[in-house]
């Protein structure tokens, strides 16, 4: 069942995924060669605390800590570990914060030092194809119209989109209905109404969108050993159309990245 939000408890969302934003942009800042996951996630935790918040990960499902990052081939669920991230990886930080009630939940693929050209143009593409899913999420469209999006942008470049992970909807529950692949056909799934809030994640993959776990329980990775990138924004139905709560800007700002492409989705100025 979708549970739609008032305006009231959409601005209460907002704020929790400003808390994830936040983070990643803290995050952005120490995401370099030598640093561990581990590293990260002990800083994540400080970090939302003080923002008067709770990790949303945390305990989740027994999940053992703050963040889940993802290196290089891992597509998703990476558990933070004390290998230290090298020149050349990139990693996903998937992050979650609860605050309000309202959960937060955002994720965001890094480069670290230099990356290679082809995963450049991976990770490009897989954020190119968030909007574009983004943009299908308004009314009158359903969840194939976002899933096919997604789907059409990403396989037309000769990239694997994973079929075994999806968004999904977002409130006092971390996974809420409608579960948001990114794949399907258009017209078809549930309709979207006024007031629904979706995370909407695409899981791109350079090769095959074959995955499998590990055996850690958690961590899903490329079958064919190709790097994985993963962005993930949670998005409102205001007025018909799609207002993103969470944002890149903090990344950006940390990183020094002029960018406007969240513009269209902001019925509101953002103030950081």
């Amino acid at each position: 069942m979708i549970i739609v939000k008032t305006k009231e408890e959409i601005e209460l969302m907002r704020l929790s995924a400003l808390v994830v934003s936040k983070t990643l942009g803290m995050l952005a800042k120490e995401v370099k060669a030598g640093v561990t996951t581990n590293q990260l996630d002990k800083l994540a935790e400080d970090f939302i605390r003080a923002q008067g918040a709770l990790p949303g990960f945390k305990g989740l499902y027994d999940c053992p800590s703050t963040l889940l990052c993802s290196v290089n081939e891992a597509v998703v669920h990476g558990l933070p570990t004390d290998r230290p991230l090298e020149d050349g990886d990139i990693v996903s930080i998937d992050c979650g914060a609860l605050m309000n009630e309202f959960y937060g939940d955002h994720a965001y693929t890094f480069e670290v030092g230099e990356v290679d050209p082809e995963t450049k143009k991976l990770i490009e593409v897989t954020k190119e194809s968030l909007y574009v899913g983004i943009r299908e999420f308004k009314s009158g469209n359903r969840v194939g119209d976002v899933g096919y999006a997604i789907q059409n942008h990403c396989e037309t470049q000769g990239y694997g989109v994973v079929r075994e992970l999806v968004g999904h909807g977002l409130g006092r529950k971390m996974h809420e209905d409608p579960e948001m692949p990114n794949y399907g056909r258009r017209g078809r799934g549930k309709k979207f109404i006024e007031g629904m809030v979706v995370a909407i994640e695409p899981m791109i993959n350079g090769g095959t969108h074959r995955v499998k776990q590990l055996k850690d329980g958690w961590t899903i990775v490329t079958l064919d050993g190709k790097p994985s990138v993963h962005f993930e924004h949670d998005v409102a139905l205001v007025d018909g159309k799609p207002e993103i709560l969470s944002t890149f800007a903090y990344v950006y700002e940390a990183l020094g990245i002029t960018s406007d492409e969240e513009n269209e989705f902001r019925q509101q100025a953002l103030i950081l």
